[in-house]
């Protein structure tokens, strides 16, 4: 079996990680690139692999570690620079693979060579940095009535505030008159068939915020062909990996003054 073939089901989602720790598509696919040249190059790598998930993230994890110790991507000649304002500290990692990818502490222990209690008190700390988090005002583009309150509650227990709630592409324009969110959170399939991509390249052709896409079908984002979203989330989804993802997001870029 290839290599391409055993890492097929699991790629989309780590180059998901990826971005999420560098807060860049571009530097995150340097890095997933990175890992794979490594892989390709050592044979013991390869087959240590074997079509499993934790040890393609453990893989990527010591690829990362070293991107952050020397300012690029590292393996094959993939540069990719990392502003240290980039480098996630072990909290976040911790949080975003339990939160987000869905590892047990056991097998995020097993991807960051650590132990699982440690996991449990890395992700502890960063969720109780989460609520130190700079306060922002926040747009909904769902047209899931039921969805959009979790969220527009989710969003407010955080200390968030609400810029509002839109279930169109033009609905979200309307709002955006109002003032521009720190903030987006948004479905991609809206109520009058409209897309909630556009609607967020209708608010990125004005402001540059961060966007977390929900959706159903992440895998359908992150195929390469085109520009990807850099924070993803499946639905059905947990509250705490939207909470992570948020954190993340505001990590990167200082986020607008709450309207």
């Amino acid at each position: 079996m290839t290599l391409g073939t055993q890492i097929a089901p699991h790629l989309p989602y780590l180059r998901r990680y990826a971005r999420a720790l560098v807060g860049d598509q571009a530097v995150g696919d340097a890095l997933v690139r990175a890992t794979l040249e490594a892989a390709l190059a050592d044979p013991a790598l390869r087959a240590g692999l074997n079509g499993q998930r934790v040890p393609l993230y453990r893989a990527f994890t010591r690829i990362y570690a070293t991107a952050c110790t020397h300012g690029h991507a590292g393996a094959g000649g993939a540069a990719a620079d990392l502003r240290l304002g980039r480098i996630a500290p072990p909290e976040r990692q911790a949080l975003l693979l339990t939160a987000v990818e869905d590892f047990s502490p056991a097998e995020a222990a097993s991807i960051m060579e650590t132990t699982a209690e440690a996991i449990v008190a890395l992700a502890r700390a960063a969720s109780a940095a989460i609520a130190r988090d700079s306060r922002t005002s926040v747009l909904v583009i769902e047209d899931e009535p039921l969805i959009a309150m979790q969220i527009e509650n989710l969003v407010q227990g955080m200390g968030h505030s609400l810029l509002g709630t839109a279930a169109t592409r033009a609905q979200a324009v309307a709002l955006l008159k109002r003032g521009r969110p720190g903030l987006v959170l948004a479905d991609i399939q809206l109520a009058d068939g409209s897309s909630g991509l556009d609607a967020v390249e209708d608010l990125l052709a004005v402001a540059d915020v961060p966007v977390i896409f929900i959706t159903a079908f992440p895998e359908r984002l992150l195929t390469g062909g085109r520009r990807e979203p850099t924070w993803l989330i499946a639905k059905p989804f947990r509250e705490e990996a939207v909470r992570a993802a948020i954190a993340q997001a505001l990590f990167f870029r200082a986020p607008a003054p709450v309207a």
